[in-house]
């Protein structure tokens, strides 16, 4: 039984602050608990509706009704797990391979989803500015589908790391050059702008090269790309 005290505890944490006040975070769903479990994210509870879906310490086990599951469910629809991880010590990275960064992305859905394409695509680092949403945010963790336990998320001064760095930056924008015609190297950090102003003019001022997406439309009408689906089709070409 999940009590009074666990229900208002968990519910907080649909909020960024009291996430980083108890360092806790938590995920929905058996794919999603058992990718973590299967990581180095350290399990703190696990509520669950069938508690034979898990090997896990039995302690830390607590079996809920699905009612009870509604009540701490952050979904529409609830399914059969919620779990509390701790949120892990920042770790620190290499500036060498390719590298993505956004600067202040916002849409928990788009940074989950760009989560899971440098997992597909071998990115190991993804750089976010400190006003991009937070990786901890549940719609975020969901949308990773388990992918956040393998990319490594650092949130840091974006104009800061573009100044110093030595590797290469790249920008997208409309006035590009086709990424489709150039040469595109192993090594470099690429950038990815707000949904709504796309990059900022600091960040744009640091970026070494300019590239775009072209578009093939007839009526050349469509006037952009969501950000998740362009970081899609920049990896892709990228790795290919």
């Amino acid at each position: 039984m999940v009590s009074k005290n666990q229900i208002k505890r968990i519910t907080s944490l649909l909020q960024k602050k009291y996430r980083k006040q108890e360092q806790l975070f938590f995920v929905e769903g058996v794919k999603g608990v058992q990718e973590l479990l299967d990581s180095n994210f350290e399990l703190v509870e696990l509520f669950t509706t069938n508690s034979e879906l898990f090997s896990v310490d039995k302690s830390k086990v607590c079996a809920i009704t699905e009612p009870e599951l509604q009540k701490i469910s952050a979904l529409i629809t609830p399914n059969t797990c919620l779990a509390l991880f701790k949120i892990p010590a920042a770790v620190s990275f290499e500036e060498k391979g390719l590298l993505v960064a956004l600067d202040d992305v916002r849409d928990p859905g788009n940074l989950g989803t760009i989560i899971r394409l440098c997992d597909w695509f071998g990115i190991k680092t993804l750089f976010c500015s400190e006003e991009s949403v937070d990786v901890y945010n549940p719609k975020v963790v969901q949308a990773t589908m388990g992918s956040i336990s393998r990319v490594n998320v650092v949130y840091g001064n974006l104009e800061q790391l573009l100044t110093t760095t030595k590797l290469p930056v790249f920008g997208t924008f409309m006035d590009g050059k086709n990424i489709y015609n150039e040469t595109l190297p192993n090594e470099g950090i690429i950038v990815m702008g707000n949904e709504a102003n796309g990059i900022s003019k600091v960040i744009e001022n640091l970026v070494s090269e300019r590239i775009a997406i072209p578009r093939f439309g007839d009526l050349q009408a469509t006037e952009s790309l969501n950000v998740a689906t362009a970081t899609a089709i920049i990896l892709s070409e990228f790795k290919r």
